[in-house]
Parts: C-alpha cells; structure tokens; sequence
C-alpha cells in the first residue's frame, strides 16, 4: 500500500489567494496611524507604504526565481538549505516556528476576536472568563483559540478544504476593501482633510524623537536633516512591513501546487501586486477622509485625524466619516473576515515547512507524516497548539515586534542565495529568473540591511529580542542533529 502524497490541488488563482489573504489582516487598517505619527505629512505617510510595496515586489520578484528551482514543499527553508547548509535552514524553521508563523497567526486570531467584541460585547477583552494562575483568560482569547482550533481542524481534512475557504473570504475581503477605498474617494472625501494634507504634503513632523536621548546621540546638532528623515522612514516602516508580510507563505505549499515551475512565481508577482496598490490606494483614501495630523484630545474623529486615531483604528475613523456613526460596525465586519481569511492561509502554509524540517530530522518526526487526506496532520497540531499558547501568553503583540528584524535577515538571506546558486549550480533549471538581476536583488539586500541598521540603533530594545530568538535555534540545531546519530 503506497504512502499518502500531496494533492496537487492548487492553481493559479488559489495560489494568489494564498498570497494575497495571507498578507492582508488587519493591518492596512491600524498601522498608518503609528506611521503618521513617526513622519507626519500625507506625503511621508504614502512614501513609506510606497517604499514597503517595492521593496515587497523586489523580494517577491526574486523568490521567483528560487521557486522555479526548488519546487518542493518546505519553500523558503528548502531555499536556505540549499543554498548554503542545514543550519542556516534550521534557523530560519525555528524561527518561523516558535514566533514569526505562530506568532502572526495568534496576533491575527486575537484580532479577529477583538473586532467580534465590537459587534458582540461578550467577546469583548475586558470579559475575563477564568484565570490559569495568575494569567487571566478572556474571551477574546478564548474566541481566538476557538477560530484557530477551528481552522486548524479544517485544513486537516485537506487542501481543497482551505482553498476553498481561502477564495470565498479573500475575495470576500478584496471586494470590501476595494469598495471602501472607492466610497473613501467618492463620498467620504471632504475639503477639510484635502486642505491639511495636501496643501503641506510634503511636511515631516520628527517631534516623536524629540524624547529619546539617543536619536540626539545617532542624529547631532549639524548632522544632515534629511538623515534624520530617512532613520524616522525606517522606523515607521515596522508596522507597512509587517502589513506586507506572509506574501512567502505560497512557497511553502510547493507541493500542492499544480504545475509549482509557472504557478508560485506568477502568483508571487500578482498577489504583492494587487496588495502593493490595495494599500497604497486605502491610504489615499484616508488622506481623503481624515487630516494626517491630529489632537489627541480632540471630541471628534475629524479632530483626532489618522496620527491620534481611536485605539489607532485609522479604518474605523475612515469607515465613520463615510457612514457617519455605522462605521464601526461595518469596519468590525470586514476586519472580521480579513483576520479570518489571513489565517487560515498561515494555518495552512506554515504547517508545510515543518513537515519539511521532519523529513530531514530536524523536527518531530510524525510532522513529517501525511494523512490520508494528503497533508501534514501532526505538523498543524503542533502549529495550532503552539500559537494557541502565545494567544493565552498575552505576548503575541510584543514577539511580532522582536521579529521585524529577524524576517528581514532570512529574508536577506534568502535573496543572497540567488547569487550563491547562480554560482554553486550554474546548469540547474530556471523556469524564471529573478528580475533586474543582479541589480533590484542587491538593491533589495541593501535597503534591508539599511532597516534592520535604523531598528537596532533606534529601536534596540525589541530588535534585539529578534537576533536573541534567532540564536535559541543554535543549541537546539544540536540537539536534533545529536538525536539523528
């Protein structure tokens, strides 16, 4: 009797679904407030996005290549293993592993609880339900595990289980997200929020600096403003990032992808893409509705403008502007079905990569297993169980901030094994090549180093939490190898 194998159930729409919903959360509809308030300016706020979305397309672009290569389940590890040694691929697995996939799928279950306590008061944060010792338990908490159990249960039953949820509310959030950034521009547009924005576009508000004592050591007297302009861009693009990630996650299911040579690249570029002007677009239309600059303790939502937000919800704000006094409702509504939809395509990408990791010995060997519905059954438990656990932990929020810079690293990392296997395996296949090689993957390698410099020197207290996680996989790594011999 022949062992279950992976259904190659995935084409080219689904693979950019997977793509496209793994990447929008709720994100776009939080994270420009904290941006407004580090650079200020309509202007500054849509250059960081803009630059997120290049440096996004230029990744996505060369991963193509690398996808075309190495179609196999695993992706992005398989690619860092390849291109230079087990340990390196370990890392990257581990990391993934114990925050960056786990992480962002209990940070997006969490939100999507959240905006549920909008509509439903007894899902609301402040409703504890019981106490694990000394840790209280809401039911938000309580309602994330539920839809991240319920997810996790879903993709067990096989491939086409989750694509077929991942169509229905990518779509489904597409369509709504399309639809309040036309209604933004249309109807929600209002000559107050157009006068404050762009008749000083290109104004820059640094005052968010002003207290930290080492932003004057980084940036003295004399030193080139536009220096200290470029170090805030970097900093306010923690949050356009994080909003932009998971576009990786397709290369993770290889395997089940019908014709992977064509497909992962072609969805990579769509999907980045589509997301790219999405977000671009949805911030236009905030600049519409709302003032960038805003009072925090202004009465109204006009007066409170992006910078000062209610708990940061710039979509919200909008959503009220547009309906005036239903927007918050509408705006849960639609943060409800994003979340969702973005984690069941995390759910179902990242459980794959573990699967890879116990085919070479460096995980637990039934995550290397499939079911009989052709996917790694044991690999999304262990998944589930853990971001389960970060949901109850409370500390999901802050290990999403200690990863920006490790993402970036892998994701440096990864771009630099173009070059080493160009070099290494000349006469392998390529489908696709990376584009503008070698220029835009360099210049992607530079702008990342150049973040992850601003971060470490600007925000040293959480980016180097996310190089200390990165090191707990290296006694582990020995560990697992010792086990193997």
């Amino acid at each position: 009797m022949s062992s279950p194998q992976f259904k190659r159930d995935l084409k080219l729409l689904d693979a950019t679904m997977i793509v496209v919903g793994s990447m929008i959360g709720s994100g776009i509809f939080i994270v420009s407030a904290d941006i407004a308030r580090s650079v200020g300016g309509g202007g500054m706020l849509l250059l960081v996005w803009a630059i997120t979305g290049l440096v996004t397309l230029i990744a996505a672009l060369s991963y193509g290549e690398l996808a075309g290569m190495m179609p196999k389940a695993g992706g992005q590890y398989v690619y860092l293993r390849e291109a230079y040694n087990p340990f390196v691929g370990f890392l990257y697995g581990w990391t993934l592993f114990t925050v960056i996939q786990t992480g962002t799928i209990a940070a997006v279950g969490v939100a999507f609880a959240k905006y549920t306590g909008v509509l439903w008061d007894v899902f609301s944060e402040k409703n504890i339900v019981f106490h694990l010792g000394s840790i209280p338990v809401s039911a938000a908490q309580i309602l994330s595990i539920v839809s991240i159990a319920f997810l996790t249960w879903l993709n067990i039953r096989g491939v086409r289980a989750g694509k077929i949820v991942q169509n229905l509310f990518t779509s489904t959030k597409i369509i709504a997200l399309i639809g309040l950034i036309i209604l933004g521009i249309i109807i929600g547009k209002n000559a107050t929020a157009v006068g404050a924005n762009f008749d000083h576009f290109w104004n820059v508000d640094l005052s968010k600096w002003d207290s930290l004592a080492k932003w004057d050591s980084f940036i003295p007297t004399g030193t080139s403003y536009n220096l200290a302009i470029i170090a805030a861009i970097g900093t306010a693009m923690v949050g356009s990032l994080f909003s932009s990630d998971a576009w990786n996650n397709i290369t993770f299911t290889a395997g089940e992808v019908v014709n992977p040579k064509r497909t992962i690249p072609l969805s990579l570029a769509l999907g980045t893409g589509i997301v790219t002007l999405l977000y671009i677009l949805a911030n236009v239309a905030y600049l519409l509705v709302l003032p960038v600059v805003g009072d925090a303790g202004a009465a109204d939502t006009l007066g409170r403008g992006i910078q000062f937000a209610a708990t940061d919800r710039v979509g919200t704000a909008a959503a009220e502007m547009i309906f005036s006094g239903g927007g918050a409702i509408i705006m849960a509504a639609l943060i409800m079905v994003s979340t969702f939809g973005c984690n069941n395509g995390l759910i179902l990408s990242g459980a794959r990569v573990y699967y890879a990791m116990a085919k070479d010995g460096l995980f637990f060997k039934r995550a290397g297993e499939l079911n009989k519905n052709g996917v790694p059954a044991v690999a999304l438990v262990v998944q589930g169980i853990w971001a389960c656990a970060l949901c109850l932990s409370g500390k999901y929020g802050d290990l999403l901030d200690y990863v920006v810079t490790a993402v970036l690293i892998f994701y440096i990392l990864t771009i630099g094994g173009i070059f080493i296997l160009r070099r290494k395996q000349p006469d392998a296949e390529r489908p696709y090549k990376a584009f503008g090689y070698p220029v835009l993957p360099a210049l992607y390698m530079i702008i990342a180093a150049a973040i992850i410099l601003d971060l470490l020197l600007l925000k040293s207290d959480t980016t180097l939490w996310g190089v200390a996680i990165i090191l707990t996989g290296i006694p582990v790594y020995f560990l697992w190898k010792r086990k193997i011999q």
